[in-house]
Formats: structure tokens, sequence, C-alpha cells
């Protein structure tokens, strides 16, 4: 649907967070939809419950087997070798699929979203590194095969998100996101409604700069490298090297 005040982009119908934690049905039930998604059941929430409680944070080897145990049977699929660190919070696991030598390190957020598009898939031999948030808030959140996620990155997928295989990411970078209208004067901007131009694609083989930020709606081609603290606000080229705030391309990497 094209939204009214962004002839260029697409409105993303987002849930009020205040409404869903305090409002509808008995504070459990709303408590479990929040973390499980609507089609769990009790006995899932006792499961998560007790992983979160009594194993989150337990350290050692102890700690990686017993929490694969528990946790790995909520996830839509898990592959073999799965590694979940400490003190990682997960939500809906349900619409999220693991493929095998997947590693989680600490303090990870894992949000599988609520929307109707909401989806995440990650492939095999993938590492997302300490402190990271990778949300599939109201669209497709897919991570190919040997991506490297690097510590306290962001990447929430409003209008998608598609990391081809071997995407190397450093620390600190932000992907996708949303946009808001802001052309009422009277209203709030929180709320005025929010929209995408369209999903976030990092070719395979690219290696993303520290810090770097790249807005919804930009495709990143095969084998490209983004600068360390580059904004990237259009299209990179296959095999381009770009940097700057907006990026732009300075040359290729073969000639």
């Amino acid at each position: 649907m094209v939204c009214e005040h962004s002839p260029d982009g697409r409105r993303i119908d987002k849930n009020n967070l205040s409404k869903e934690l305090h409002c509808g049905g008995d504070p459990l039930s709303r408590y479990k939809h929040k973390v499980l998604g609507g089609d769990k059941g009790y006995l899932q929430l006792l499961q998560f419950e007790v992983g979160q409680l009594f194993l989150a944070n337990l350290g050692g080897g102890l700690g990686y087997l017993l929490r694969r145990l528990c946790i790995a049977p909520l996830f839509s699929g898990c592959g073999k070798n799965f590694i979940l660190g400490r003190g990682v919070t997960l939500r809906t696991p349900g619409n999220i699929t693991l493929g095998d030598n997947v590693a989680i390190d600490d303090g990870t957020l894992l949000d599988g979203g609520t929307g109707e598009l909401s989806r995440m898939e990650i492939g095999d031999n993938v590492i997302v590194s300490k402190g990271c948030v990778v949300q599939a808030k109201t669209g497709l959140l897919a991570i190919g095969d040997g991506c490297d996620i690097g510590a306290h990155c962001i990447l929430t997928s409003a209008g998608g998100i598609v990391l081809e295989d071997n995407v190397l990411i450093a620390g600190n970078c932000y992907l996708g996101g949303a946009r808001y209208n802001m052309d009422r004067l009277d209203t709030p901007v929180m709320d005025q409604g929010i929209y995408s131009r369209g999903e976030v694609r990092v070719g395979r083989g690219s290696w993303i700069g520290a810090g770097a930020t790249i807005l919804d709606g930009v495709k990143v081609g095969e084998g490209a490298v983004i600068g360390a603290g580059a904004l990237v606000t259009r299209d990179i080229p296959a095999f381009s090297i770009a940097t700057g705030t907006p990026a732009r391309v300075i040359r290729k990497r073969v000639e």
C-alpha cells in the first residue's frame, strides 16, 4: 500500500507497543503473545520461562548444552551444533529458522517479530557477535550462509533485509529501519505512521566497515566494500568501494 504522504514508499502497519504491553486480554496472555507469538501454548511458555530463568546466564559448556536442549525446540527450525550465548533475549522464536553451526553471542536480542510478514531465516555457519539487535519487525530478515555480524550491530527489518552469502559486517553498524511521516505540524511525528522504501539487500561477499549505516531501499552489490562510518542512501554497484556521508563510490576493486 502506498503511503499518502510518502509516494515513493510503502506504508508499514506498526503495532503500538504500549497497547501491546498494557491492553487486551489478561497480563499472562499479553506476555505470551509478546515473547512467543499468538500461536504458542502455555506449555511452550513454561519451557521458555524455565530456559530464561535458570539457563540464560549459566556459564561454561554446561550452559551452552542445556540452553540448546531447552530453547532449540522453540524455534521454527534449528540445525545441528547451535550455540546460544549467555543473556540472549528471544522473542517469537517460532518465526525464526536456524541452519547448522549458528552461533549467537552473549547479550544479543533475537526477535522474530509479530507482523504478518515477519520471518527470520539464518543460514549455515553464521556468527552473530556480542550485543547485536536482530529484529524481523514487520518483514523478512534473511541472513545467508557464512555471514559474520560484528558486535553491537542493529538489523531491524521493516521492508525486508537480505544478506546474501559470506557477508562480513564490522561492529556498530545499522541496517534497515523505516521512516516516519512528518508532514503534519499538529500531530507528533511518532503518531503520523511509518513507511519503507523497500528492502535492504547486501550482495554476497561484501564487507561493511565499522559504524556504517545502510538505509531502507538500498542495494549493495556483490563484493562491494563500504567504508567505516559511511551513510549509504543509494545503491552501490558490485565490486565498488564507497565511503563518506552520504556514501559515494571512490573506485572499483578491479579495473
